[in-house]
């Protein structure tokens, strides 16, 4: 079973293209994280590459992953793969949370 296969197991999905636009997403979202949110959102917070790394870490729990999730379902929707990305965010949650 190769990796592709794996994946289309893993996230229950269809096809090998299905998997290439979900990696697609990741891929872009993290890109957008790093270029928008970082430079952009955090110093509106006053954070700065300079601030302690308590501040920092706060910052991305608080501030960063809620962003990243908002990000995650824009691009899973322009790409089609908003249902995908939405069970996945409720799975996440649930997860942080400790629920099963």
């Amino acid at each position: 079973m190769g990796f592709i296969d794996t994946l289309k197991k893993r996230w229950n999905v269809k096809s090998g293209w299905q998997v290439g636009v979900i990696l697609l997403v990741f891929a872009l979202t993290g890109t957008t994280f790093m270029y928008t949110v970082k430079p952009y959102v955090y110093p509106l917070f006053g954070i700065t590459s300079e601030s302690s790394t308590w501040i920092r870490v706060l910052a991305f729990f608080f501030i960063g992953l809620p962003c990243y999730q908002v990000l995650l379902l824009i691009w899973g929707t322009l790409l089609g793969q908003f249902k995908f990305f939405w069970e996945f965010e409720k799975r996440m949650f649930r997860r942080m949370i400790g629920k099963k």
